[in-house]
């Protein structure tokens, strides 16, 4: 008998995270475009491309005209605040999956060889620095429960068990909160620490 699909409920849209859900490079587009955006929103967008570019196959998006794919990213409701060149930066990340791992991102962390070799992988993906990285690391060894060996160490503070630090742990509409008070927590101290050095 399979195993039931983990259950993603980051955007809290039923449709949109149950394409989260099913679909490695719907996660992973949601993930880049999780900056300068609230996140639960960002993990629509990819909802949003497969229901206006009809799939989510990386070699379709890939090889798709970037200024009729860049329009339909910020057609309204725009997939995020900066929708045309988001655009671009998902097609370059649709470029890697297909020319690196064969058109499927599950193989990105289900065939790392250890934490270290998982955050490379994600590392090297265009839109993705380090601290990106770790989180969607965190992501997929909390929601999807694929952690290698050194996992945690290699991830850090986000790998944390019972923490809200990030998207890694949103699993419904009360810790999205919990992680939103933390970031703004975190912001807020960072702000009075510039302000004690100034």
């Amino acid at each position: 008998m399979a195993s039931p699909i983990p259950q993603i409920r980051i955007a809290q849209d039923e449709t949109a995270d149950r394409v989260l859900s099913e679909d490695p490079f719907a996660l992973l587009v949601g993930m880049l475009l999780d900056q300068q955006y609230p996140m639960e929103h960002a993990f629509r967008g990819p909802a949003k491309v497969l229901e206006r570019f009809g799939t989510l196959d990386p070699e379709r998006i890939a090889s798709a005209e970037p200024e009729a794919f860049a329009d339909l990213c910020a057609m309204p409701p725009a997939v995020h605040r900066y929708g045309r060149s988001m655009a671009g930066r998902i097609q370059a990340l649709a470029a890697v999956v297909r020319d690196e791992y064969h058109g499927r991102a599950e193989t990105i962390w289900t065939e790392a060889a250890d934490g270290a070799d998982l955050l490379t992988r994600l590392r090297a993906l265009p839109g993705f620095g380090d601290q990106k990285a770790r989180i969607f690391a965190a992501l997929v060894g909390k929601q999807l429960g694929v952690r290698p060996a050194g996992w945690q160490e290699a991830i850090g503070p986000y790998a944390e068990d019972g923490s809200y630090r990030s998207v890694a742990d949103v699993v419904d509409e009360a810790s999205l909160q919990k992680v939103r008070e933390f970031k703004q927590a975190a912001k807020a101290s960072a702000k009075a620490a510039r302000a004690a050095k100034g």
